[in-house]
């Protein structure tokens, strides 16, 4: 674990590129254990100048790929190679790259209202380590998950959301040093202040198949139109409501016969299912946000 990391890049498309990074891997003695690459198609000019953050590229030709590798037993390998690679790869590229090491656990803390499901879900996969994180803390605007977190030892914090801006101020505090937020079914709106603090460290599951019924109780929107499918969608949280980059979305057939009520229930299962893909990809660092969308290598 000591030795291993995962290597994301995003840059203008062009010529040369995996053999660039594969070659410089290689003079370092790194073992590359699996690579994956995305281009969105036309080269870029050589030369182009682009923004520091990957969201924002704009050429018209952009190239991603996610690397998993394992370097050689040297002291002082770690270092010396990210360093390396931003003078030697990076800046010839014009690359934005994310080099995380395995043993540097991210920190994450979930967010709940008065549903637990998808909670249980993600403490249970964490607990059987599906999910490579240390759990931070759970925090609520209920007493309801107090029961989970005492099940899974884990500190529990209700934050009352009658006034927004104390509750925020509250919730900046208890995520002090949190890499992840996840909101596992938290009924509450965030401020764009507050999301702009963890720019694409929120992780939403919302219960509709977006971008079909936004906000509130979708599920009975979905009923009211009479719709043959229902689903879940996990996306990173921006300033507009429900229109973050989606991760991972997933539907089930329903049909005339089940009541509002009964498609709840239905969609709780997927709920569950999609945040826990979700958050899994984001924290084996598989998720690439590109132009308000994601590039996922799952």
């Amino acid at each position: 674990m000591d030795r291993r990391a995962t290597l994301l890049v995003t840059c203008p498309d062009r010529p040369g590129i995996v053999a660039t990074v594969t070659t410089f891997l290689y003079h370092h003695g790194v073992n590359i254990l699996r690579l994956d690459q995305h281009s969105t198609g036309s080269l870029a000019k050589p030369g182009l100048d682009l923004p520091s953050r990957p969201d924002s590229l704009a050429s018209p030709g952009t190239f991603f790929m996610r690397i998993e590798f394992e370097t050689p037993p040297v002291e002082g390998a770690r270092p010396a190679l990210e360093a390396a690679f931003k003078a030697v790869v990076a800046e010839r590229l014009d690359m934005w790259f994310s080099l995380a090491w395995a043993r540097d656990l991210r920190r994450v803390a979930v967010l709940v209202s008065k549903h637990d499901h998808a909670l249980v879900e993600l403490l249970w996969r964490w607990r059987q380590g599906e999910l490579p994180c240390e759990m931070h803390a759970i925090i609520s605007n209920h007493e309801v998950a107090r029961r989970a977190a005492k099940d899974f030892e884990l500190p529990f914090h209700v934050v009352d959301s009658s006034d927004k801006a104390r509750a925020e101020a509250e919730l900046e505090r208890l995520l002090d040093g949190v890499d992840l937020v996840v909101l596992a079914r938290y009924m509450q709106i965030l401020s764009p202040a507050f999301v702009e603090k963890f720019h694409h460290r929120i992780i939403n599951i919302h219960h509709s198949f977006l971008p079909a019924f936004v906000g509130a109780r979708p599920y009975h929107q979905a009923h009211e139109r009479g719709v043959k499918l229902i689903g879940a969608t996990a996306h990173y949280v921006t300033s507009e409501l429900d229109q973050g980059p989606i991760i991972e979305q997933d539907v089930i057939r329903v049909s005339h016969r089940q009541d509002a009520a009964s498609l709840v229930s239905l969609g709780r299962d997927i709920e569950r299912q999609v945040l826990a893909r979700a958050v899994r990809w984001h924290l084996e660092h598989r998720v690439l946000v590109h132009e308000g969308r994601t590039v996922v290598f799952n």
